[in-house]
């Protein structure tokens, strides 16, 4: 049977627990699973790091959501990225990634990945010329994050999956900002995609999780080889948190949205305020991409101060709902400045953050209040 985004995020991998009749699946706290007999398992699983039932159900309930076959979580959003990484690449291979990267991304390209012997180049997804010519035959994989974080650049997905599939390469989206909510990449012709589940999934800014969700079963059955070798996976307990989250995640969007679009008209015509970036903007670059490919467009927003550093500084230590802190995604509204935070990696690097911008996670308080805390704080300027 066929069923809606917020039924299958409620219900599948979620089934009543057929021992007790529990409606929510277990934590199976548990480091190890008695066996009938040698090598007789009594249900599928032997030990935690390469399978629990917890985790399972949580990997069921993202693969639906994001209409895939196969799922596999880990212990971060970084975790679950390395790990598609040494799937894909090996030493000499090529990676092309977006000119506003995500900072962790960067750093691990720019540092980890290098030392292995792996090169990149960082293009403007949004110039399919540019991506073209920055495909080389070492090119093993195109890597997208659509919206980017922090500057809230529009990438088209299916554009860039035909590109890919003319070079023989693989593309993975990063669905971090979006969440499979709002746009889901495999169905717009992506191999793979790619959560920090840390974010809008687990949804309350109380786990850290990862996962890498694709169609593809030889690339599944590697990554579960290497999720169990290498053993960056998340606890029961992770996962379930990760799962109830996942449960509101439609409603959670729903607000989200209606709130960051409050806050836009609210910011937009602001005069401490040069420029707001957020791709429901009919003046955003690549606004009529986004309202192809996106169900809404979000809960992130970016504005530059026309007052630049100080004034971007100033404004992150004014606000009294909006709490100064990383990450994003969480019900409560965040507010950072990321060229000194979450993208400190990329300064003196084609990637740095401009000094002047701010990130707004908008949360689902009342509407009122986040708005009437930002025209405060912009008010001390």
């Amino acid at each position: 049977m066929v069923t809606g985004f917020a039924t299958r995020a409620i219900h599948s991998g979620q089934e009543p627990d057929p021992l007790t009749g529990s409606v929510v699946v277990p934590v199976h706290a548990t480091s190890t699973f008695a066996q009938d007999g040698v090598g007789n398992l009594r249900s599928g699983y032997e030990y935690a790091r390469t399978g629990n039932p917890t985790r399972t159900a949580l990997e069921a309930q993202l693969a639906a959501l994001e209409g895939a076959r196969f799922c596999r979580a880990f212990a971060s959003g970084m975790a679950a990225e390395d790990t598609l990484f040494r799937a894909l690449l090996r030493p000499d291979d090529h990676v092309v990634i977006p000119i506003d990267a995500y900072g962790g991304t960067f750093r691990l390209v720019s540092t980890v990945l290098a030392d292995w012997g792996v090169r990149f180049s960082a293009v403007d997804l949004s110039d399919l010329d540019a991506v073209r010519a920055a495909i080389l035959p070492e090119t093993k994989l195109l890597w997208c994050e659509t919206p980017t974080n922090p500057l809230l650049s529009i990438a088209d997905v299916s554009a860039l999956a035909s590109i890919a599939d003319e070079a023989g390469v693989r593309l993975a989206v990063d669905n971090t900002f979006a969440s499979p909510y709002l746009q889901q990449p495999l169905s717009l012709g992506a191999s793979v995609v790619v959560h920090s589940t840390t974010k809008y999934l687990g949804g309350h800014s109380d786990v850290v999780g990862g996962a890498v969700v694709t169609s593809d079963e030889e690339l599944a059955a590697d990554l579960a080889r290497l999720q169990n070798g290498m053993g960056a996976v998340p606890s029961p307990f992770d996962c379930f948190l990760t799962s109830r989250g996942i449960k509101t995640l439609a409603v959670r969007m729903e607000r989200h949205c209606d709130n960051a679009e409050r806050v836009v008209e609210a910011l937009e015509s602001h005069s401490a305020v040069s420029s707001v970036l957020y791709p429901g903007l009919p003046a955003h670059a690549n606004h009529e991409v986004a309202a192809k490919q996106m169900r809404r467009f979000g809960g992130m927003v970016s504005v530059r101060l026309a007052g630049g550093e100080e004034a971007a500084r100033a404004l992150c230590a004014a606000t009294k709902v909006f709490i100064l802190a990383e990450s994003l995604g969480g019900v409560e509204s965040l507010i950072e400045h990321p060229g000194a935070m979450t993208h400190a990696s990329t300064v003196g690097s084609p990637l740095e953050v401009s000094a002047d911008l701010v990130r707004l996670s908008v949360g689902i308080e009342d509407g009122d209040d986040l708005v009437e805390d930002l025209l405060q704080a912009l008010a001390t300027l």
